[in-house]
């Protein structure tokens, strides 16, 4: 294979030309980055924690293609990524996986010990998230902890210990992950109850859709009593409204249980950690 198209099975084994994901581990990070610091994050921080959300959900995406490469090919929305369709080999997507875990080492070396200890769990559960979907019938609940694991290390490296409001924070992710990454799984129900995969979707049958809204509720509630505990203002008020209006409009869109709908409620869940995370930055930036 000539490289320009190793490099593209590389790129999309990585999910780079799909960034949701990123951004959707990106802004519960950047959240705890700036309530940590109050509003004024290290640029080294903001570095190695951008780089380093990049680094570790593209290698979680190919731990779960390789997880996955078995399943995938009877997959619809699958069936033609790298590892299912053999563009790459499953040793190319071994080694793909170690670089990034090892880059991702080299970043965390220079951050604080307790950092550094704590990007060990966090390492465990990105790569062990794929596996959940065999046998725990709530996997978007672990994928929540996995994906919420940056904040603790934020407040980590930021003060050099993890207090509640973390915690609180990361609890918040974890409601709010199940409410879209549920949607996302709404577009593979058929498909997961065919291959034995579980889902929230599957679990929560008929009820998917209210308790969807539960979730964002949920994490909202939670995200307003981060804001209660941290003494923020209107401005990080309005931005959990806007965040409350666009789970509103989601409700719409998935009531129906379309599936074109559905991924397009996942997709725009980018909008809500970007309301919020409006909301508590103009909130510190114009103090």
């Amino acid at each position: 294979m000539p490289f320009r198209s190793r490099w593209n099975a590389y790129w999309r084994l990585m999910r780079l030309d799909k960034p949701i994901g990123t951004l959707l581990l990106l802004w519960p990070t950047l959240w705890a980055l700036w309530l940590a610091s109050e509003g004024h994050p290290s640029w080294d921080n903001l570095l190695v924690f951008g780089v380093g959300t990049l680094l570790m959900r593209s290698a979680g995406c190919v731990m779960n293609d390789i997880a996955d490469r078995k399943v995938d090919p009877f997959v619809e929305r699958t069936r033609l990524r790298p590892l299912a369709a053999a563009e790459v080999t499953l040793k190319e997507a071994l080694g793909l996986v170690a670089v990034l875990s090892f880059a991702s080492l080299l970043l965390v070396l220079t951050r604080n010990l307790l950092t550094l200890e704590l990007s060990l769990p966090a390492l465990f559960l990105a790569a062990s998230y794929p596996l959940t979907k065999r046998f725990f019938p709530l996997p978007q609940a672990y994928l929540g902890i996995a994906f919420g694991f940056g904040i603790p290390m934020a407040f980590a490296a930021t003060l050099g210990q993890v207090p509640g409001l973390a915690w609180i924070l990361m609890l918040a992710n974890v409601a709010w992950t199940i409410a879209y990454d549920t949607e996302y799984a709404m577009v593979d129900r058929e498909d997961d109850r065919l291959l034995g995969i579980h889902s929230s979707a599957l679990l929560f049958e008929h009820w998917d859709v209210p308790i969807i809204m539960l979730c964002y509720g949920i994490s909202l509630g939670l995200l307003f009593w981060v804001g209660q505990k941290a003494g923020l203002g209107n401005f990080y008020y309005i931005g959990l409204t806007g965040a409350a209006c666009i789970a509103i409009y989601h409700y719409g869109l998935i009531r129906q249980r379309h599936r074109d709908a559905c991924f397009r409620a996942f997709l725009h869940n980018n909008w809500v950690g970007a309301s919020i995370f409006s909301g508590l930055f103009l909130d510190y930036f114009m103090r």
